[in-house]
Order: structure tokens, then sequence, then C-alpha cells
């Protein structure tokens, strides 16, 4: 059963699941590019078929109803990707997690998409919570959640490994969005 929407359009953005042919293109805007992955929990990719696996493994994920990872573009340029938003939902609550690359920082789009994405869920009848969580030094990260509507929550220590700052399990601050 389908619990998230296939597609999904914010006033500047479109949304939709990754295909085969984005890879390429993802590789070059930031699957490869050690600064978009620095407080990610995946390391930089280091060739176009590492980002083709990837790709195929969302496509999986959503053949499986397990995650919904949609690539992002903007209406202007609807087949060039520039980032992506994965939700996954669990029961009553959705998680959220996003990757832009730095030449769309700082122009509203991520928190544009989140709060997109966190109203649709939180209109549907199923869903009372969306959640996501960031490393507690990212602050681009802690505005875009702010910016989109979400409450700091709270900080869980040895959270997450982020391989590119450190082996261990860093701190994270949870965000939520509620109804």
């Amino acid at each position: 059963m389908r619990m998230l929407p296939l597609t999904f359009e914010s006033d500047r953005l479109l949304a939709r699941l990754p295909r085969a042919a984005d890879a390429a293109l993802l590789f070059s805007a930031y699957t490869s590019d050690p600064t978009v992955s620095r407080y990610m929990i995946w390391t930089p990719h280091q060739s176009v078929a590492e980002t083709e696996r990837f790709i195929g493994d969302c496509m999986a994920a959503v053949e499986a109803g397990t995650r919904f990872p949609y690539v992002l573009a903007t209406r202007e340029h609807p087949n060039d990707p520039i980032g992506m938003l994965e939700a996954r939902a669990s029961q009553h609550i959705v998680d959220l997690g996003y990757v832009l690359p730095p030449r769309y920082w700082g122009q509203g789009l991520m928190p544009e998409a989140v709060r997109c994405l966190a109203e649709w869920a939180l209109s549907q009848e199923r869903f009372f919570r969306v959640q996501a969580f960031c490393d507690v030094e990212n602050k681009a990260s802690q505005r875009t959640l702010e910016k989109a509507g979400f409450v700091q929550e709270g900080r869980h220590e040895r959270y997450v490994v982020h391989p590119n700052l450190s082996p261990e399990p860093r701190a994270c601050y949870m965000y939520g969005r509620c109804r």
C-alpha cells in the first residue's frame, strides 16, 4: 500500500521519484561533493556507477514501499535534478531527510520542499507527526527545519554516525511538526 504521494509540487519546485537517467546529473550536482556529504550518513560517491547503484536502491525502496526518495527540480528546469528529499512513513510518523548542493543553498528551496511535504502528510488522516534530525553542528539544516515550521524538541546523544566527521555516533537535534 502506497502511503506517500509519487509526486508533489511547491511554488518553485517539482518533486518526483528517481529514475536511472538521474544518476549522472546527481553525481555532478552533489553526490560526489564532500562539502554536501559532510553531515550526511554516506560518503561522497567516487563514480557515476556508485550513484547509479544508489538510484537503483531508491527505486527498489519505492517498489517495496519503505522509502519515498523524491528528486527535486526547479519549475524552470524540470529535467535537471538539484537535490533530494526522502520520506519514510511508519505508523503515524513520517521521517524526512534531504540534500541540496551549495549553489542552491540560501534560496529557501529546501524549507519550501520540506514544508510542502510536511503539510501534505499532516493533512492525511493517517499521519500525526513529521520529524527530522540533524547534526548539532549543522546550523543550515537547523534553519531549514525551523523555516519549514518544525520545532526543535531535543538533543539525542550518540544518535547517528556521520562518517565524514567521525566513525562514532554524534549528537543530533530532533525536530518535529505535529497536528
